[in-house]
C-alpha cells in the first residue's frame, strides 16, 4: 500500500533532529572509509546512534562515488545463507558486471546473487557438498572489486549467525584495495566467545581502520538537537526535562521530540519519563485498531507486510489499512521496504512488547503461532521462537530443528548453528535428540574457516555429560582430524584413538574409518607394522558392512600406506578405485586417493605421474563437488612447476595462490616452505632460509612428521656450511629414526644424502657407511626414483676420498636419474659433485660441466650456485664470464650489481653477500658502493624493495 509524506488526521510531519554531537567520530569514519582498504568497527548501546553516524557518512561518500552497500542482522531472520552480506552485495544494483566477467562458478554465483536460474548451493557439508566458505570469501572479494570504489556496511553486527562473522573475520582479514569494511555492533550483545567475529581480529599490514566507540550525549548537544526541531524558543524548563530524561541517549530524545510534535499547541502537554511512556503516550492517540496492529508487530518481532499483521491483529483488510497508515503516521512504526512494516528502533519495539500485560502476551504469541504455522511456506525460526516463548517446549525443539535442518538445506549453515547450540542448551534434552543436535552442530563446525573456533566449539561438545557415548565418539573423530590437519596439534592423535573407544561395538563404519585414520598417520606416533595393524582391523570391522563410502574410505587410507611406503602395487590398486559411483562420496574417496597419491609421489620423485595424478583428481573434485581438494591439489602443481625447474616467477605464483586462498589450511605447507627456504639457499638468502626451515621444524618438534624431512636436511647443511657440524649433525639424527620406523626410506628429501655428508665431515665413516647400506636395503624392490637417485649420492660420497672416478660415475649417474625425473635443479647439484670429483683426474672434462651448470643455474635463478661454479672455475683459472666492468652500464645496475642488490634487499651484511657469490669482502664493497650510488639511496632505504 502507498503511504503519504505528511501524518494522518491532520497530524504534522517531523523533522528530523541535527546530527549533533558525533563531529570526531564522524570525521574518523569518513577517514577510515576514504583511506581504503580499511576495517572499522562502530561499537555503542542500542540508541546510541550508530545508524545515524554510519548513514550520515553514507550519505557524503555517495556523493563521492563511492558504492555504499548495507546489510542488517536480525535475531529471528530466516535461512539464508550469509543473508546479511547477501543483501548489502544486492545493493550494488547496476554496479554489478556481468556473471561472466566476475569469473565466479554458478554455484557460487548462486550463494551470493541469488535469482532465478541460478543454482542455490549452499556452503560445503563435512562430505564436500556445495560451496565451501573458502569460496564464498573469494567471490565476495572478487564481487567488491568488481563494483569498488565501495564500502560495505553491516548493522547490528551482534545477531550476526556463525558463518557470516566468520565471513567478516575472513574479509577483513584481506580486503580488496578499494573496499572498506564497516561494522556496527552492541558490545554487551556479543556472541557466545565474547569477541565480535567469534574470534581475535587483527588489521593486516596495509589495512587502515578506526575502533569508533559511542558515549552518550552531553546536556549541550541534546539541547541543539531539541532546538532543531522545537525552534529556538523552547521554554528552559522543557529543554532540562527532556535533556535529564533522555540520559544521553539520542533515541530517547527522538522519540521524546516526535510525541512532542504531536502535541504542539494541547495546553495539556505532559513530557513522559521513560521511553516505555514515551510510546504509551502515543497509542493513547491511535484508535483501538492502530494499537491492536502495533501490538501485533511487537509480538511478530521482525518487519511483516500488511496481510500478516492484519491476520495476527484479527482486523479486517480495510480497518487493518487505515490502522497502518495511523501508526506509520504516528511514527509508532515505519516501511522497512515495499509491504514490509516494524518499529523504528529495536527498543520501541522492546518497549511496546514489556508493556503487554502478560496474559495479552501469551494470547498474541497464540494468535501468530496458529497464523505462521498457516502460512504457504511457514517460517520456522519464527515459528520456533513463538512456541518457546509460550513454554511449549517439545513444540519449540520439534520447530528449532525443523528450521536447522532447513537451514542446513539452503546453505545458511550459520543459523542452523545459532539454532543448535540453543537447542543443546535445552534441559533435559531427549537422547536421540541430543546426539542428532551435536551431530549436526560438529558437520557445520567442520566448514568452519577459522579452525580454532572449530575446535572450541567441537571441545564443548565431546565435554557434555549428557551426549551418546556413539555419538561423543563420531564428534570426538572429527575434533581430532581438525586438530591434526588445520591446527599441527599432535593432541588430534589421541583423540583419534579415544574416539576408535566410543565408536568400535556401535558404529562400526565409523570406527573402521577412525581405525584407518590412524594407519595413514604421517607421525612417529605409529610405526609401519602398528599401521598395517590398524589397516587390518579397520578391515576386520567393516567386514559384512553395506556401508560402501566407509569400504572405500579405508581403501583410500589403505592406498595411501602402500604408496608412502613406495610399494609398486600401489599404482595398480590406484588405478582400480571407481572413477564413477551412484554414492557420491565414494568418487570422492577416488579423488582423495589420486590426490594423497600425487602428494606421496612428489616426496618419491614420481614426478610425470603425480602430474596426471593431479590433474584427474581435480577433474573428479570438481565434478563431485570437493572445491577444497582442489584447492590442495593445485598447490601439488606449484610444488610440481618447481622442481621441473620453472622458478621464474615461481615466488610470484605462489604468493597469488596464497591470497587467492588465503585462510585454506594445507597439508603441504610444510613441503612449500621448505622448497622457499631450498630457493632461498640457491639464491644465497641463508637467513631467510634459516627461517623458512626453522619454521617447518618449530611447528614439527613434537609431531615428527614426514613433510619436515626437507626441512631438517636444508637446515643442517647450512649449520655444516657455517662450520658448526655438531648442530648439523643433530638437526638430520633428529629425523633419520623416522625412516625405519615408518618403513619409509622411499622418502626423496635430502636428508639421507645431508645426513651421509655431515657424518663424514665428523670423521664418522662407519655411521655413514651404515646408514648408505641401510638405505640402499630400504629401497630395493621399491618404486622410488628419488631414493635411488639418492642412493647413487650417498654412495658417491663414500667413494670420493678413496677413489674419485668411482664417486664421479655415482654422481653422474645421481644426475642422470634426476633428469629422468624430470628435476634440473637436482640434476645440477649431483653433476657438480661429478664435476669436483673429476677435477685432479679429467679437469677439462671438469672445466666443461662446471661452465654448463654455471648456465643452469642462471637460467633457474640460482644465483649462489652459479657464484660458486664459476668460484671453482676461477680457481682453476677458466672462468670465462666477461667482467662486468667492461660492459659500460653507466647509470645501469650490472648483472653482477644487480646480484649484490637483490641481497641488500634481503638486509645481508657485506659479508654474507661475500659467501653467497664467492667474492672477496673488498670487492663486495665495491659493488655495494656503486649499487647506492646509482639508485641513489641508503642501505637502510634499500630493506623492503629496490627504488
Amino acid at each position: 500500500m502507498a503511504t503519504e509524506a505528511g501524518g494522518a488526521d491532520g497530524a504534522p510531519a517531523s523533522r528530523a533532529p541535527a546530527f549533533v554531537g558525533r563531529a570526531r567520530e564522524r570525521a574518523a569514519l569518513l577517514g577510515a572509509a576514504r583511506a581504503r582498504p580499511s576495517v572499522v568497527l562502530i561499537e555503542g548501546e542500542a540508541g546510541i546512534g550508530k545508524s545515524r553516524l554510519v548513514s550520515e557518512v553514507a550519505a557524503e561518500l555517495r556523493r563521492d562515488g563511492v558504492c555504499v552497500l548495507t546489510g542488517n542482522c536480525h535475531p529471528l531472520r530466516e535461512p539464508l545463507a550469509f543473508g546479511p552480506v547477501v543483501d548489502a552485495l544486492r545493493g550494488a544494483g547496476r554496479r554489478l558486471p556481468h556473471d561472466a566477467e566476475l569469473g565466479l562458478s554458478p554455484e557460487v554465483l548462486g550463494v551470493l546473487l541469488p535469482e532465478p536460474g541460478r543454482p542455490a548451493s549452499g556452503p560445503t557439508s563435512a562430505l564436500g557438498h556445495g560451496v565451501s566458505r573458502h569460496l564464498v570469501a573469494q567471490g565476495v572479494r572478487r564481487i567488491l572489486e568488481a563494483i569498488g570504489p565501495a564500502v560495505m556496511v553491516v548493522e547490528d553486527a551482534h545477531w550476526a549467525d556463525e558463518a557470516t562473522q566468520e565471513l567478516l573475520l575472513v574479509l577483513g582479514r584481506d580486503l580488496p584495495a578499494d573496499t572498506a569494511l564497516v561494522v556496527t555492533y552492541r558490545s554487551e550483545a556479543a556472541n557466545r566467545s565474547g569477541t565480535l567475529f567469534g574470534a581475535a581480529f587483527r588489521r593486516p599490514p596495509g589495512t587502515t581502520g578506526a575502533e569508533i566507540a559511542l558515549g552518550r550525549l552531553t546536556a549541550t548537544d541534546l539541547r541543539e538537537m531539541a532546538r532543531s526541531v522545537l525552534g529556538e524558543e523552547v521554554p528552559p524548563e522543557l529543554l532540562r526535562t527532556l535533556v535529564r530524561r533522555s540520559e544521553g541517549l539520542p533515541l530517547v530524545m527522538e522519540e521524546d521530540l516526535i510525541t512532542l510534535g504531536w502535541q504542539l499547541g494541547d495546553t495539556g502537554l505532559g513530557v513522559p519519563r521513560s521511553l516505555r511512556e514515551v510510546f504509551a503516550e502515543r497509542l493513547d492517540r491511535l484508535p483501538p485498531d492502530a494499537v491492536a496492529l502495533v501490538n501485533a508487530a511487537a509480538v511478530l518481532a521482525v518487519p511483516a507486510g500488511e496481510e500478516l499483521l492484519s491476520a495476527c491483529a484479527e482486523l479486517p483488510p480495510e480497518a487493518a489499512g487505515d490502522a497502518l497508515l495511523a501508526a506509520l503516521a504516528a511514527s509508532v512504526l515505519r516501511e522497512y521496504s515495499p509491504d514490509s512494516y516494524g518499529f523504528a528502533h529495536v527498543l520501541g519495539r522492546q518497549a511496546q512488547y514489556e508493556s503487554l500485560p502478560p496474559p495479552v502476551r501469551h494470547q498474541l504469541h497464540g494468535r501468530v503461532l496458529s497464523v505462521l504455522r498457516s502460512r504457504p511456506e511457514p517460517p520456522l525460526v519464527q515459528i520456533a521462537h513463538h512456541a518457546r516463548a509460550l513454554g511449549d517446549s517439545d513444540a519449540w525443539l520439534r520447530h528449532a530443528m525443523a528450521a536447522a535442518d532447513r537451514a542446513v538445506t539452503v546453505g545458511d549453515q550459520g543459523t542452523a548453528a545459532t539454532l543448535l547450540h540453543d537447542v543443546l542448551e535445552e534441559p533435559a534434552l531427549p537422547a536421540a535428540l541430543h546426539a542428532r543436535a551435536a551431530l549436526a552442530l560438529a558437520r557445520i563446525a567442520w566448514d568452519s574457516i577459522e579452525y580454532t573456533r572449530t575446535i572450541a566449539t567441537l571441545r564443548r561438545i565431546v565435554a557434555d555429560p549428557g551426549l551418546p557415548t556413539a555419538a561423543r565418539g563420531e564428534i570426538r573423530l572429527d575434533l581430532g582430524l581438525v586438530l591434526l590437519n588445520q591446527a599441527a596439534d599432535p593432541s588430534g592423535e589421541a583423540e583419534i584413538e579415544r574416539a576408535v573407544e566410543e565408536l568400535e561395538g556401535r558404529r562400526p563404519a565409523q570406527a573402521a574409518r577412525a581405525m584407518s585414520l590412524l594407519a595413514v598417520m604421517e607421525t612417529s606416533r605409529f610405526s609401519a607394522a602398528e599401521q598395517r595393524a590398524w589397516l587390518a582391523r579397520a578391515q576386520e570391522t567393516l567386514a559384512g558392512s553395506p556401508d560402501r563410502a566407509a569400504h572405500a574410505s579405508v581403501a583410500a587410507n589403505r592406498l595411501t600406506v602402500l604408496a608412502a611406503q613406495g610399494r609398486p602395487e600401489a599404482a595398480g590398486l590406484l588405478a582400480g578405485l571407481p572413477r564413477s559411483d551412484e554414492d557420491l562420496a565414494v568418487v570422492r574417496h577416488t579423488a582423495r586417493a589420486l590426490a594423497n597419491a600425487a602428494e606421496i609421489g612428489i616426496c618419491l620423485g614420481q614426478d610425470g605421474r603425480a602430474a596426471e595424478q593431479t590433474e584427474e583428481a581435480i577433474v573428479l573434485a570438481r565434478r563431485h563437488h570437493a572445491p577444497a581438494l582442489v584447492v590442495h591439489c593445485r598447490s601439488y602443481q606449484l610444488l610440481l612447476s618447481w622442481f621441473a625447474g620453472q622458478w621464474e616467477g615461481w615466488d610470484e605464483r605462489y604468493a597469488a595462490f596464497r591470497a587467492e586462498f588465503v585462510d585454506e589450511p594445507l597439508a603441504v605447507d610444510d613441503l612449500l616452505a621448505t622448497v622457499e627456504g631450498t630457493t632461498a639457499v640457491a639464491r644465497g638468502l641463508l637467513g631467510r632460509a634459516v627461517e623458512r626451515f626453522g619454521r617447518v621444524l618449530a611447528r614439527d618438534s613434537v609431531r615428527m612428521n614426514v613433510n619436515a624431512l626437507g626441512a631438517a636436511a636444508g637446515l643442517a647443511r647450512i649449520q655444516s656450511a657455517r662450520g658448526d657440524t655438531e648442530a648439523a649433525w643433530s638437526t638430520v639424527s633428529a629425523y633419520l629414526p623416522l625412516l625405519p620406523r615408518k618403513e619409509e626410506w622411499v622418502y626423496a628429501w635430502d636428508l639421507v644424502p645431508a645426513a651421509v655428508a655431515i657424518a663424514l665431515e665428523r670423521g664418522d665413516r662407519d655411521t655413514a657407511t651404515a646408514l648408505t647400506e641401510e638405505h640402499g636395503a630400504g629401497i630395493a624392490g621399491l618404486d622410488a626414483p628419488g631414493a635411488v637417485a639418492e642412493q647413487h649420492l650417498c654412495r658417491g660420497l663414500l667413494a670420493r676420498a678413496e677413489d674419485a672416478d668411482s664417486a664421479a660415475r655415482e654422481f653422474d649417474r645421481a644426475g642422470l636419474q634426476w633428469s629422468g625425473i624430470g628435476r634440473p635443479y637436482h640434476a645440477a647439484l649431483a653433476s657438480e659433485q661429478a664435476a669436483r670429483a673429476m677435477i685432479e683426474t679429467k679437469p677439462v672434462e671438469a672445466v666443461r660441466l662446471l661452465t654448463e651448470l654455471a648456465a643452469v643455474h642462471d637460467r633457474l635463478g640460482a644465483t649462489s650456485d652459479a657464484a660458486r661454479c664459476r668460484h671453482q672455475l676461477r680457481g682453476l683459472g677458466r672462468d670465462r664470464r666477461v667482467s662486468p666492468g667492461r660492459a659500460g652500464y653507466g647509470s645501469q645496475l650490472s648483472p653482477r650489481e644487480l646480484e649484490v642488490a637483490r641481497l641488500l634487499v634481503d638486509g645481508m651484511t657485506n659479508k654474507d653477500i661475500a659467501a653467497a657469490l664467492f667474492l672477496s669482502p673488498r670487492t663486495v664493497e665495491q659493488h655495494v658502493a656503486k649499487v647506492l650510488r646509482k639508485l641513489g639511496t641508503t642501505r637502510e632505504g634499500m630493506r623492503g624493495g629496490m627504488p
